[in-house]
């Protein structure tokens, strides 16, 4: 795949278009608050495009790929590190989902600095808010 040194435009733009950028709170009592804040940035297409989505993948070297029953394949990156790494390269790019890479690096940030029981309801209501930038059809109760 031959990309253009603009690469981290076109990534804006697919994931304006075709991505999604979530936090999720997950029930998890292996975890110091009995919470994990697991951060998502992913992108999706029809599995008829599975060599170029595999292309792009390669290319920027970050997550992986599943292949979902819908006939979706969905290119995943979950580790912070790269999450980081994405979203502050494209966020001079991005339009529909600007507010979102913003409150997502923030949280990241608080992730990171978590001392205390009211830090980490300090960083869920973080979330909270975030959730409310995306479209849902699960919105559960809140943790705090």
């Amino acid at each position: 795949m031959r990309l253009a040194k603009n690469s981290w435009a076109y990534l804006a733009g697919f994931l304006d278009g075709d991505g999604s950028i979530y936090v999720q709170t997950k029930p998890n009592k292996t975890y110091r608050f009995g919470f994990q804040i697991a951060p998502i940035v992913s992108f999706f297409q029809s599995q008829k495009e599975k060599s170029k989505i595999s292309g792009l993948r390669d290319f920027y070297d970050l997550g992986y790929l599943r292949e979902r029953k819908d006939r979706i394949i969905e290119w995943i990156i979950g580790d912070e590190k790269s999450i980081r790494e994405i979203l502050i390269k494209t966020l001079p790019h991005l339009v529909l989902k600007k507010k979102q890479a913003e409150l997502m690096l923030q949280i990241l940030d608080l992730k990171s600095q978590i001392k205390n029981r009211e830090d980490f309801i300090f960083l869920a209501k973080k979330v909270e808010l975030y959730r409310e930038l995306n479209y849902s059809k699960k919105r559960k109760k809140r943790i705090y």
